[in-house]
């Protein structure tokens, strides 16, 4: 017992090791990304808690650029809660058709909105357990909600976020939420969200999916390029 109890302390120096690395690095990449993105924010066109909840559930498996055109006509044909609430499914369906999966997507946010409606009273929850209640609300829609509308620190974690993280050596989970959950860690709590636009502009701009730019990104030094 006593080998046993000897190894516990080194296996937490060891953890609090790991995690002041990553902290470090977090800090110098934060750095870079501040150069590179220091007016990032959300890329989904809005200007009401209510549009950012329906575009970011329409970006799901979507560009925001196409999302952005197809809220154009959209939120100026369904303006209030009651508007969804009350569509025309078909009809909705086809308001929205050009964003993919537009069947789920139309049933989730018509459903969504009646719940506001009868459980919110018809306003956009500000608390990560109320919004994780609404139809097609998971935690990266949570996250945009509260950091972008009601400036609650939150790290939304799409495939370009879960994507450099892992490349840049901060994480090697691939579940959204435990890469969110260890991003927690090391990331201050006041840089969460907007360190989540920065990696996504990044993702897009130099860290593709298929093909990253490694010789004109300016994280390169910082990178351990794990790919």
């Amino acid at each position: 017992m006593r080998g046993a109890d000897a190894i516990l302390p080194l296996m937490s120096r060891g953890h609090m090791e790991k995690l002041a690395s990553k902290r470090q690095r977090a800090g110098k990449i934060i750095l870079e990304l501040d150069k590179l993105y220091s007016d990032a924010d959300c890329t989904l066109d809005f200007r009401t808690p209510l549009q950012l909840l329906v575009a970011t559930q329409l970006a799901a498996q979507c560009t925001d650029a196409r999302v952005n055109i197809v809220t154009r006509t959209l939120f100026e044909k369904y303006r209030t809660v009651y508007d969804y609430a009350s569509a025309s499914t078909f009809e909705f369906e086809n308001d929205i058709r050009a964003t993919g999966f537009f069947r789920n997507k139309s049933r989730n946010i018509i459903g969504c909105c009646q719940k506001l409606i009868s459980d919110y009273n018809g306003e956009v929850p500000a608390t990560m357990e109320e919004l994780l209640t609404l139809p097609g609300v998971g935690r990266k829609t949570a996250n945009i909600i509260l950091g972008d509308v009601f400036n609650i620190p939150g790290i939304a974690v799409d495939t370009h976020t879960g994507r450099l993280a892992r490349r840049l050596g901060l994480t090697k989970e691939a579940s959204p939420s435990k890469v969110e959950f260890e991003l927690m860690k090391i990331i201050p709590k006041s840089r969460w969200t907007k360190f989540g636009h920065q990696l996504v502009l990044h993702g897009r701009a130099v860290c593709g999916s298929r093909k990253p730019e490694c010789e004109k990104c300016t994280l390169q030094n910082i990178c351990p390029k794990e790919i």
